[in-house]
């Protein structure tokens, strides 16, 4: 979604010459995935962190545009709301020190932004709710002023029938709110690890990805507390699916785990964007059909927990990635690389077994392993390929991280870059804390102070250790 579009207001007509184009640019993709042409490409990591801009109370600060202004950066560029932003990571090839290469760029970029956040009394803050938000925050008055997001709110509603988006969230408390446009989601911010993958092994990234998405939930969990309320672990997973639900019992979630595996190739995911999903935002664009830019911005507009994603590279030639967008933001820069290495690690590792993990675990399993994990986090009972269940957390530190061990060696990762990053998830994993516990176990001890909170938990993410090994005091 990250196009930007002329106008927020369509006619009829767009709807129907969008459909036709996007009818014929998935023809050709699926042309182009079956006679290979697609080159061979080694693998690629990189990611996006959406991050808010915050003041000395910990509140949001609706101050992107001067903020952006004067930051410059075209790494750094606006989300949904006036107090959201989002850092991009330079695409890095996985291989020796890659890993602290992309830590090392993150962080520059972070210091670079918490600066300039400064000279606006604000400063950023890498967490996936924000505990301090409030519904009124949520509002258009807040929303960013590109057209595509106002195009967004606009196409959601229509398919709505104008109906207002509702939210009931049951955790340890239980929310039930409505509200009147999309801005909810701006609540939900996120770590998007992003692996450029050969086109023949697609299907079988995106499946391992799924597999992996309930593990990576629970190690990354960082979103417990939303408008004061203690829900999942990782709240941020109900939220965003019902913040941009289009309703109506035929019509198909654009927030979703999906309904199966991809059965032969990474092309029944683009067949389905086309069959299945309504058109959101018809913008017609003057472009070549080689370009696929009217199925990118299609793609763009359906929030699959694990996407695919098609780019081109400076020769025209095209690349398939797959976006894992499970994992929140925070705690640390630390922990944000950590569960980029154990991703790509155990993803490499899975999706290159012999026998397809598919095929031994159910895709009603993976998913519940999924939700069970937004829940309960470190604490989620989740069934694996050998069909028993267990605690996640065994899970993760006897079996999953041998196998992330496995993918980074085979990839090239150095040794001691291995040792390092997955160290961070064996020790999150060793202790039961990821951000929402650490979250739960300060307020236990300090009450429901969502101001203190914020303070405490932004103290320990300027020093950049990782969440398990922050105290509470």
């Amino acid at each position: 979604m990250g196009q930007e579009i002329k106008d927020s207001h369509f006619e009829p007509g767009d709807f129907e010459v969008f459909a036709e184009r996007l009818r014929q640019e998935t023809e050709l993709l699926a042309a182009w995935l079956q006679n290979g042409s697609f080159p061979q490409t080694s693998n690629v990591g990189g990611f996006e962190l959406e991050a808010w801009l915050v003041d000395d109370a910990g509140r949001p600060a609706p101050i992107i545009q001067p903020y952006l202004e004067r930051l410059g950066s075209p790494l750094v560029v606006p989300e949904l709301a006036t107090f959201n932003v989002e850092l991009n990571g330079s695409p890095c090839t996985l291989t020796g020190d890659a890993l602290s290469r992309l830590q090392k760029e993150l962080e520059q970029t972070w210091r670079r932004c918490n600066r300039v956040a400064g000279e606006l009394d604000a400063r950023l803050a890498m967490i996936g709710i924000l505990p301090t938000v409030k519904a009124e925050d949520l509002t258009l008055a807040n929303m960013s002023p590109l057209h595509r997001y106002h195009a967004l709110n606009e196409q959601i509603l229509r398919l709505r029938g104008g109906r207002p988006l509702e939210v009931v969230v049951d955790g340890q408390d239980h929310l039930h709110l409505i509200h009147e446009d999309v801005m909810l989601e701006s609540a939900a911010t996120s770590f998007q690890i992003h692996l450029k993958v050969d086109a023949r092994e697609g299907g079988r990234f995106y499946n391992a990805s799924k597999i992996l998405s309930g593990p990576m939930v629970a190690v990354s969990a960082n979103s417990p507390y939303l408008f004061g309320r203690d829900l999942w672990d990782e709240t941020r997973i109900p939220l965003f699916e019902q913040a941009v639900s289009v309703g109506g019992t035929k019509q198909t979630k654009r927030v979703t785990y999906g309904i199966r595996y991809v059965r032969e190739t990474i092309m029944e995911c683009f067949k389905a964007n086309l069959e299945r999903y309504p058109v959101l935002l018809p913008r017609l664009m003057d472009e070549p059909p080689e370009s696929l830019a009217h199925l990118r911005l299609q793609n763009g507009t359906i929030w699959r927990w694990n996407r695919p994603l098609i780019g081109f590279n400076a020769a025209g030639e095209p690349h398939l990635r797959i976006e894992h967008r499970v994992a929140p933001a925070g705690p640390s820069i630390a922990d944000a690389i950590a569960n980029a290495a154990f991703y790509f690690g155990a993803v490499c590792a899975l999706a290159r077994q012999g026998e397809p993990p598919e095929a031994r675990l159910s895709f009603q399993a993976a998913k519940e392993n999924f939700y069970a994990a937004a829940r309960r986090g470190l604490r989620a009972e989740v069934r694996w390929l050998d069909g028993r269940t267990g605690g996640v957390s065994d899970l993760i530190l006897a079996k999953l991280l041998p196998l992330a061990r496995q993918g980074l060696m085979s990839l090239g990762i150095d040794r001691e870059e291995t040792a390092n990053w997955l160290g961070i998830i064996e020790g999150r994993a060793a202790t039961g804390r990821n951000g929402a516990a650490w979250q739960r176990s300060w307020v236990k001890k300090n009450g429901p102070d969502m101001q203190g909170l914020m303070q405490a938990y932004l103290e320990r993410q300027a020093t950049g250790a990782p969440v398990h090994e922050w105290p509470l005091e």
